[in-house]
């Protein structure tokens, strides 16, 4: 290749690089890296690698004060920064579940025959009745306008065939089994007007019925669907004979 070739070739790749920003430094550095060592007879390939070198290190000189390096990174748009990674909260304990209120009823049992005994002597006034079911038991409440008075007895039988005090005519009940309620120095009929035959469609207390209210005697007649055991006891506010019958 001719020299005043080679020389073109230089020039243009120089100033491609060092760019148009200043042309005495352009011409300076082509005077000594390129004219002078053809006037001192030197090799042209030499020229080649200063220029080489020089250029590499006008490159980088560029990229670091060069407008490369004072252009702003713009964000994309639409682009929203990664959040940073938070720390997981931790989990809240699951609060220990309540224990159950302590159930001081009476233990169920499956005698013939069971007492209760009243608060007081005097007339036992009843007025209200009310059956009821819950897990585990059936319930019938008798209610009082004041304490149960004497005692109060609770008999089972096979079969749901009771009789009506005073007539004695049979009364016949559903299911297959019962309790007989006494009730002694009661009233069931100065301040009670609710039904005397209660059918509940319960598990095993499938009705109620009143078979006497006579000369102080009050008694009322359970039909089980199945032989159960049961408890009975009195509470107050208001006063009440509670019967629960044991369904499981």
């Amino acid at each position: 290749m001719p020299r005043e070739d080679f020389r073109r070739d230089l020039r243009g790749a120089f100033e491609s690089i060092s760019g148009p920003s200043s042309p005495s430094l352009s011409a300076r550095v082509h005077e000594a890296l390129v004219d002078a060592p053809e006037r001192r007879g030197g090799p042209v390939w030499l020229a080649g690698v200063a220029v080489a070198v020089i250029a590499v290190i006008l490159v980088g000189i560029l990229f670091v004060a060069g407008p490369l390096s004072r252009r702003q990174i713009l964000p994309i748009p639409g682009a929203s920064p990664s959040p940073s990674a938070s720390a997981s909260p931790s989990a809240s304990p699951s609060p220990a579940a309540s224990p159950s209120p302590t159930d001081n009823l009476p233990a169920f049992q499956c005698a013939s025959t069971y007492s209760v005994t009243g608060y007081q002597s005097g007339l036992g006034v009843i007025d209200g009745v009310r059956t009821g079911t819950h897990q585990g038991y059936d319930r019938i409440t008798i209610e009082f306008q004041g304490r149960p008075s004497g005692t109060i007895e609770l008999t089972t039988q096979n079969g749901t065939t009771f009789y009506q005090d005073g007539s004695g005519a049979p009364v016949h009940l559903e299911g297959n089994s019962g309790i007989l309620i006494k009730l002694f120095d009661a009233d069931a009929h100065t301040a009670y007007s609710g039904p005397i035959d209660i059918k509940t469609g319960y598990k095993v207390l499938v009705e109620a019925h009143q078979v006497g209210d006579y000369e102080g005697y009050v008694h009322w007649a359970l039909g089980l669907s199945a032989p159960a055991c049961y408890r009975a006891f009195v509470l107050t506010n208001p006063d009440r004979l509670v019967i629960d019958v044991q369904t499981s």
